[in-house]
């Protein structure tokens, strides 16, 4: 068995391509490899912001063997007249390497059984330029030279070393050799690799960490000891944080922390604006003190050793308080504006062209807060701090802090509210309205706030759907999948009960129906990232009411049932009195009188106790009632009941009698999309 090492050089990535880029190339490696029926145990995968690098460990020396059975012509057309083989025959057995007289005759047709041969690993690995390099795709290329290639970055250099033995290929002017390079500043040479696994090694020798594991966690392992050095506290593990560690292990390939400090007179600034300042722009780690204050500190990565580093040191602290005095200047000065003065102002800042302002865009969410108000059913008091929130709670767009700190919007509107005499509730909702901010991020926490952020949510879906904006594969250029899917969190989040098709059938907007699928849409993806079974997501989905919060509950509720004994013939009853029910040609009352059967009486009965309580139960209650009480007497009526009864006026009573039923079943889900099989 061998080792084969591949290694792309290049000019420097942008940090965010880096772990995209390693990862499509091990796939496609592997791929490639599995393909070509060449065995391997396992494949390393190495990255800096320069260089892409594979060792694909116990490589077989050759592909693997094979008899392959290829189907040729139908024996009608084998041969002519004459019992000549026939033009078709003698072309299909020489494009696979045989004579017509080595054709197997099977059934109608005729075989050609070939034997391929094992190829030496060498004639494969020629072929990784090709067929593996050159198929990779990037969000963002580049172009270099007068050619159409096409890659990441331009190439540099190229190993490709099975062993100790150069696997030579060729992509444009550079061939690949057994030739690297050293980190750029601290050895900015050549050298030659004697052997594929002396790679990591030998690159670590030239101030390369090439693992990406390893140098993240000897750049988490730094942090930590200056901290601790310092007696100070530092974040690591949050979301925020994991990728800021993810950014800067792209960014560099010898790894050196330090620590930088700015003037305490910046503490003055708000926590969240210094953090930004230092985390999202800058790339610096913030610390705090043992009491959980920011420090007028931070800990950066430097990209080489210890050298030089007072003069690292103060550029990083220049940079960044050049960022702290336009941020102090922005505080300072947007104290002084009015929220009224910027709210007026909105009228001439466009929302979309087609769609109108900002200003536009919060009246009608006003409108859908002040009903979505009822639903949740908030206090008279906040109703009316709902109302004063929906009235300016975009002004902060307008401020110099949000202008140049685009991703603190909200989060100063919360504080220029509070400022401004706005209460707790008010201000809390200008900062809540946006979340979550991502696919899994933090909900609001008030009720003000909850209400105000579904609301703005579903005026821009709606208004977007009504433009003709709609996302279609992956297109979502305003984020509107997010939006639905942030909405429905809330909604689950704060179990809002109501029909969401029946709340916006009385607004005024267009493409409601698709709007309806879309949020329907996101309803499912939500249930099956939770892992529940299709079947019982899409019968959920298909509800007869479109009450989300209900197909939240429901969906993971009949999920946990399904494996029980008693969930089989359930859902096989309630989907019989389902399926007969869509047979009713008109549906009219149940008449009492009609019953000729005690089973008919017992089922009416049971029906109307369910429909007694339906609508306060939870849905595990709506279930344990309906296969204790419910089931049963479904069971006892089809056992004693003729559904299709001669007597129309008997046969549509008992039909009215199962599509009562089944539109309370209806409620919780479609059970006939349940598969019981």
């Amino acid at each position: 068995m061998a080792n084969y090492l591949l290694e792309i050089g290049l000019e420097e990535m942008p940090a965010h391509l880096v772990t995209p880029a390693i990862n499509q190339l091990a796939e496609r490696l592997s791929d490639f490899l599995n393909e070509n029926r060449l065995e391997f145990d396992a494949i390393r995968k190495f990255s800096t912001p320069r260089r892409l690098a594979v060792l694909v460990e116990g490589l077989a020396e050759n592909s693997e063997a094979m008899d392959e059975e290829v189907k040729g012509p139908s024996a009608k057309i084998a041969k002519d007249a004459e019992g000549n083989w026939s033009k078709a025959i003698q072309g299909f057995s020489r494009g696979q390497g045989v004579t017509p007289d080595d054709l197997v005759l099977k059934g109608d047709y005729y075989f050609a059984n070939k034997h391929i041969a094992g190829v030496a690993a060498q004639e494969i690995l020629t072929k990784i330029g090709d067929e593996v390099i050159s198929k990779m795709q990037f969000k963002t290329y580049m172009k270099w030279g007068n050619n159409s290639f096409l890659f990441v970055r331009p190439i540099q250099w190229m190993i490709s070393l099975l062993d100790a033995e150069v696997v030579p290929f060729k992509i444009l002017v550079v061939t690949a050799g057994n030739t690297t390079r050293g980190h750029r500043f601290l050895s900015n040479q050549e050298f030659t690799l004697e052997h594929a696994t002396d790679y990591a090694k030998v690159l670590t020798d030239n101030f390369v960490m090439v693992d990406a594991g390893a140098r993240k966690a000897e750049i988490s392992q730094q942090i930590k000891k200056i901290a601790a050095e310092h007696g100070w506290k530092v974040e690591l593990s949050d979301e925020k944080h994991v990728e800021l560690l993810e950014e800067v292990n792209n960014l560099v390939e010898y790894p050196t922390a330090f620590v930088g400090s700015f003037d305490e007179k910046y503490l003055s600034v708000p926590e969240e604006v210094l953090v930004t300042s230092m985390r999202d722009n800058q790339r610096y780690f913030e610390v705090y003190t043992a009491e959980g204050k920011l420090a007028p500190h931070f800990i950066s990565v430097r990209n080489g050793n210890a050298e030089g580093m007072k003069n690292v040191i103060l550029g990083n602290e220049k940079v960044l308080v050049a960022r702290l005095e336009d941020a102090e200047f922005f505080w300072k000065e947007d104290q002084k504006l009015k929220i009224a003065d910027l709210v007026k102002k909105l009228e001439n800042v466009t929302f979309h062209a087609k769609i109108g302002s900002i200003t536009e865009h919060m009246a009608r969410t006003k409108a859908i807060a002040a009903h979505l108000a009822d639903i949740a059913k908030l206090t008279e008091s906040e109703k009316t701090d709902v109302v004063r929130a929906a009235d300016i709670y975009k002004f902060d767009l307008l401020t110099g802090m949000v202008g140049e700190f685009d991703e603190l919007q909200g989060v100063m509107g919360e504080k220029y509210a509070f400022l401004a005499g706005e209460n707790g509730n008010v201000a809390a909702a200008v900062r809540e309205h946006y979340m979550p901010v991502s696919a899994e991020g933090d909900l609001p926490e008030t009720a003000v706030g909850s209400v105000l952020a579904a609301a703005d949510k579903i005026d821009s879906i709606l208004s977007f759907f009504s433009a003709g904006l709609i996302p279609s594969g992956s297109n979502d250029p305003y984020a509107l999948r997010r939006a639905a899917q942030g909405l429905t969190r809330i909604i689950e989040k704060f179990n809002w009960h109501f029909d969401f098709s029946e709340f916006i059938a009385t607004l005024d907007y267009e493409n409601k129906e698709q709007v309806i699928d879309f949020l329907k849409g996101r309803v499912q993806k939500l249930l099956l990232d939770k892992k529940i079974r299709h079947d019982i997501v899409e019968a959920t989905i298909a509800a007869n009411t479109m009450d989300i919060a209900n197909m939240m509950e429901i969906a993971p509720m009949l999920n946990s049932h399904k494996d029980e004994a008693t969930f089989k013939p359930a859902i096989e009853n309630i989907s019989r009195v389902i399926n007969l029910a869509k047979k009713a040609e008109q549906v009219g009352t149940v008449s009492p009188e009609l019953f000729e059967n005690e089973a008919e009486g017992i089922l009416h009965e049971a029906t109307e106790e369910l429909k007694a309580g339906w609508a306060n139960l939870s849905a595990s209650e709506k279930y344990d009632i309906l296969v204790n009480k419910g089931v049963p007497a479904i069971n006892n009526f089809f056992e004693n009941v003729m559904v299709m009864a001669e007597d129309e006026k008997v046969r549509h009573n008992r039909l009215a009698l199962l599509t009562d039923l089944s539109a309370l079943t209806g409620t919780m889900a479609d059970f006939s999309l349940i598969n019981t099989k």
